[in-house]
């Protein structure tokens, strides 16, 4: 490949609430027409219960996600002409990668997403602790990773379940252990960002993985990707449908390796990417600017002209 080779990336699902991107929603053209089959798919109104939603990962929070992450991966390729060498799904993003790339039809990732919205609800309510994952960035890596190493050994449960960028992590905890390690982090200097309930991406979740393969995943077939996906977990190059089964696993119960995503799609020339989605994160990271032209292509910028490279 050579450095004009281009890449869509599906962000992880950060806060996204109807106030946030409602308008959007009902006004944007592609989000409508991507909504007109999530309704027909759902049985109802994905707008209606969007608005009503109990919570910021709820089922119809997760939906409005996916349909919006895709409808504006729509208005990249239709109006700036978006063609993709290669295709990343970070966290969350997966579903709409598999969509993207032709693997899962969009229907059956809307009901995926919603079927694996209540396995992972009946899991954790089963859980014995109240379970979160936090995103922390802008902390010192050595006092950082010495600090959770220090949970971990007073008998803590804690992983890290991300490697966002330099001093950037994703941690899974016990609840009532997280104000302490925001404020450790404060005093090193770092910054708290969101707390993520239901957690993801930790080896305690292996059982959930299974519960996810047996209940859920075993019932979607998958088709082979019609562009190569690179995975969050390490990079690597996704090109069958076994493999891109075996990724949408791996979410369970293996962090996200940013980093390595990076160097995956350095290592294939890719120069440019689109990150398409309602996304407070990926697009910014230093390891990503750095890298890479970068494109993002999300409500707020919507209606306004996508830079040339």
């Amino acid at each position: 490949m050579t450095d004009a080779a281009t890449a869509v990336v599906f962000p992880g699902m950060g806060s996204s609430t109807f106030a946030e991107v409602g308008r959007f929603m009902v006004l944007d053209r592609y989000a409508r027409r991507r909504i007109e089959v999530a309704d027909e798919a759902l049985g109802e109104s994905l707008l209606a219960g969007f608005r009503a939603a109990e919570g910021v990962y709820d089922a119809f929070a997760q939906v409005a996600f996916l349909v919006n992450s895709l409808a504006l991966a729509d208005r990249a390729e239709e109006e700036h002409g978006l063609r993709p060498d290669f295709c990343v799904g970070a966290s969350f993003g997966q579903r709409a990668a598999a969509a993207y790339v032709g693997s899962l039809d969009f229907a059956d990732a809307i009901r995926l997403t919603v079927d694996l919205a209540r396995c992972e609800d009946e899991y954790f309510a089963a859980e014995p602790d109240d379970l979160v994952t936090h995103c922390f960035v802008r902390v010192p890596d050595a006092p950082f990773r010495k600090l959770v190493d220090g949970f971990s050994e007073r008998g803590d449960w804690i992983e890290l379940s991300g490697h966002l960028d330099d001093g950037s992590y994703l941690v899974s905890l016990r609840s009532d252990v997280l104000d302490e390690l925001i404020a450790e982090v404060r005093a090193l200097g770092g910054y708290s960002m969101q707390t993520m309930r239901p957690p993801v991406h930790a080896r305690r979740f292996a059982p959930l993985r299974a519960k996810a393969e047996t209940e859920v995943l075993a019932r979607f077939p998958l088709a082979e990707p019609s562009i190569p996906v690179i995975a969050d977990q390490d990079g690597r190059l996704v090109s069958t449908a076994a493999d891109l089964r075996t990724m949408l696993a791996d979410t369970f119960d293996r962090p996200i390796d940013w980093p390595a995503v990076v160097r995956g799609l350095t290592a294939q020339g890719v120069g440019t990417i689109h990150v398409t989605g309602p996304d407070l994160l990926f697009h910014r990271l230093d390891v990503t600017t750095a890298n890479f032209h970068v494109i993002p292509v999300t409500p707020k910028t919507a209606a306004k002209p996508v830079p040339v490279a």
